[in-house]
């Protein structure tokens, strides 16, 4: 069982340490100073610690009292945070969507608009950080790179993961077939460095040594490949705009799958909340237009 001391002490202490003194905090807790003196006195017997020195000339925090304000303060603001999420979640309002930073950049951002317009009343959080982030208590949803297979969640496939070489315009003139790339530099993404060596093998060049830059995530690859750089290895969707805006081209027909799949992931009991029941319909039609446009593509 914890040991917890009153709450209205400690909310007291904490506003009266933080504001220094106890008519700062009757103001933000709109009661006397009286009472904030009477529930910080209650709280210091509580803890047999004294927590201000009481002077002639105001109050003055004693080193204990230093210690509980900075570790009460965060403690409070994460408190006032979580109720915050709570109620609005209750309410459908909020939608927290975990996502990489070069998904969120280079597909979700773009797209958003497109979402507001279908619900105005849902208030969207980006929070990225990508696989090396667990799947955070707060976020909604989460749209991740994988299997599929994540204990404890539900995940529903999006769109396949396909990998293609592409440049800057001005670069694809001198790639008129695989072998080609031998003489060019290769841009490389740290967290997915089997992806050329996947790509060369179904291309039947087999493999040789790639010591081209390495970049932290696909978007910086991406960009540097947009400005000449060198050849980047593009992974669907994130070249999507790039490719329909003529910034980057894709020089050989071939697209390797890279063996994984982008899935909207979400806890089961997130299931009935308004805002993310919206989202998810509106992000699995967007997905299923997506590859519909791709199908038809190729066909033509």
């Amino acid at each position: 069982m914890r040991a917890l001391p009153s709450l209205n002490g400690v909310k007291a202490f904490e506003a009266a340490a933080r504001l220094g003194g106890f008519a700062g905090a009757a103001e933000e807790l709109n009661v006397t100073p009286a009472a904030i003196s009477r529930l910080v006195r209650l709280l210091e017997v509580r803890l047999a610690v004294p927590l201000f020195e009481r002077r002639a000339n105001g109050l003055r925090l004693t080193p204990s009292g230093v210690a509980y304000r900075d570790g009460l303060t965060p403690i409070l603001d994460s408190l006032a945070t979580l109720t915050a999420q709570v109620c609005d979640a209750a309410r459908g309002r909020v939608l927290t969507v975990g996502v990489g930073p070069t998904f969120a950049i280079r597909w979700l951002i773009p797209r958003l608009a497109a979402f507001r317009a279908e619900a105005p009343d849902v208030e969207v959080r980006i929070t990225t950080g990508g696989a090396t982030v667990p799947f955070a208590e707060d976020w909604t949803c989460g749209i991740r790179l994988g299997d599929g297979d994540w204990p404890g969640f539900v995940a529903e496939k999006l769109f396949a993961a396909d990998l293609s070489p592409v440049c800057a315009p001005s670069a694809a003139a001198r790639l008129r077939k695989p072998e080609d790339l031998k003489r060019a530099t290769l841009l490389r993404v740290a967290h997915a460095r089997e992806d050329w060596p996947r790509w060369l093998k179904a291309a039947g060049v087999g493999e040789w040594r790639i010591d081209g830059p390495v970049f932290e995530y696909y978007g910086h690859a991406l960009q540097a490949a947009a400005d000449g750089l060198g050849v980047a290895m593009g992974i669907r969707p994130y070249i999507d705009d790039d490719l329909a805006a003529g910034r980057l081209v894709v020089p050989f027909a071939l697209s390797v799958p890279k063996g994984t799949s982008w899935y909207l992931v979400h806890r089961p009991h997130r299931a009935a909340e308004e805002g993310f029941k919206v989202f998810r319909r509106w992000i699995t039609s967007a997905a299923l237009r997506r590859t519909r446009a791709r199908a038809g593509r190729a066909r033509s």
